[in-house]
């Protein structure tokens, strides 16, 4: 069996992919309803839009649901402060995310201009608010959470909904939007044509832009404006997951210690760079694909960027330093992370498999004479 410290590392690797899948697929279904009722100009148009993500949005909110089950399994602590703390919040992203089916299902039973605006908007509502929500829920991550442990690893939570919305949790809530958003456009671009494929490239080019000049900027006040977490005393990593075994200081630029400890860890910030390259280019030279791919690194560089810069803290107390939850002490047992990583190993590729499967089934461009062909069998 390998060492608590390696399971503990893989466990941490995956969560990171995991949410990383997830804002990769589910985030062009965000983006795309997002710019629904602007990029579509008619009632066709928005039914174009709408069906580039109906075959597939579903089999894409398993990533979330993956993500999840992962933190209640492999990280329980984690799990029992970010559904409590954030509990308001997370019932606002549940709202959402049950208003999405419920528009798809019910916009297309009535032809009135009216009732088709309304469930455009509500869709469009689905779209916004899930990744904001989360940058916002990163963005307080980052300053640290408002709870403590008693002596029975009791969880006791201070802060309020309305603490959470604060100025650089509303920036990293921006970057976040503004990310999928563009991941929604490139997807557009790749699935559609004409004037709508236009305007779809048109908005990835302005949001590409937003999204790294965003991200610039909250790298900026992490460094100047926001005190990060270091722990100070000798921590055992296949020690118990016991957090109030450690000592740690806050301070500014600590968020900033890893990169000068692992100088190869810039080239995770780099990554998200490279994507909007990659994106300019795809939209320069009318690739989509290219800029669908260089859009997905720069989410995997800005989520990457997030975790690298925590490590090991994944949840940090701002309330009781030592309550802080890292890799190292906020893992369920070394049993239970072997077990999930058997189960992983065999599962991870199935999934992986079925997904390119139903993409290759799926691929080619969603068109207007397509919805007049098929116009009672597609939303």
């Amino acid at each position: 069996m390998p060492s608590y410290e390696i399971l503990r590392l893989i466990w941490w690797v995956l969560l990171g992919v995991l949410l990383t899948g997830f804002a990769v697929l589910d985030g062009f279904d965000f983006g795309a309803m997002a710019l629904m009722p602007f990029i579509g100009k008619n009632d066709e148009e928005r039914r174009v839009i709408i069906n580039t993500v109906a075959p597939v949005w579903e089999g894409n909110q398993v990533w979330l649901v993956l993500g999840g089950g992962a933190v209640f399994a492999a990280w329980p602590y984690i799990y029992a402060v970010a559904f409590s703390g954030f509990y308001l919040a997370m019932f606002v992203v549940l709202c959402a995310l049950i208003l999405r089916p419920v528009a798809f299902k019910f916009r297309s039973k009535m032809p009135n201009a009216r009732w088709r605006g309304f469930w455009d908007w509500c869709l469009f509502v689905s779209g916004v608010v899930p990744p904001v929500i989360f940058g916002v829920a990163v963005g307080n991550a980052l300053q640290g959470v408002p709870f403590t442990l008693d002596d029975t690893m009791r969880m006791t939570y201070e802060g309020s909904f309305w603490e959470l919305l604060n100025p650089f949790a509303l920036l990293a809530g921006a970057v976040s939007l503004a990310m999928i958003v563009t991941q929604g456009a490139a997807w557009l671009g790749m699935k559609t044509d004409g004037e709508i494929q236009a305007r779809a490239q048109k908005a990835g080019a302005v949001f590409s832009i937003v999204t790294l000049a965003l991200f610039t900027l909250a790298g900026v006040w992490v460094a100047q404006g926001i005190d990060g977490y270091r722990i100070t005393s000798a921590i055992d990593p296949n020690g118990p997951s016991n957090p109030m075994l450690k000592e740690v200081v806050r301070g500014q630029g600590a968020w900033l210690g890893n990169y000068a400890k692992f100088p190869a860890s810039m080239l995770v910030p780099a990554l998200a760079l490279l994507g909007g390259a990659f994106v300019w280019s795809g939209l320069a030279f009318k690739r989509s694909m290219l800029a669908f791919i260089g859009n997905s690194l720069t989410i995997v560089g800005i989520i990457g960027t997030a975790g690298v810069s925590m490590f090991p803290f994944i949840l940090p107390s701002s309330l009781n330093l030592k309550a802080g939850l890292t890799v190292w002490d906020a893992s369920s047992s070394q049993t239970t992370l072997m077990i999930m990583a058997v189960v992983t190993v065999v599962l991870m590729p199935i999934v992986l498999a079925y997904t390119g499967w139903v993409y290759r089934v799926l691929r080619g461009k969603v068109t207007k004479a397509y919805i007049r062909e098929q116009s009672r069998g597609v939303y």
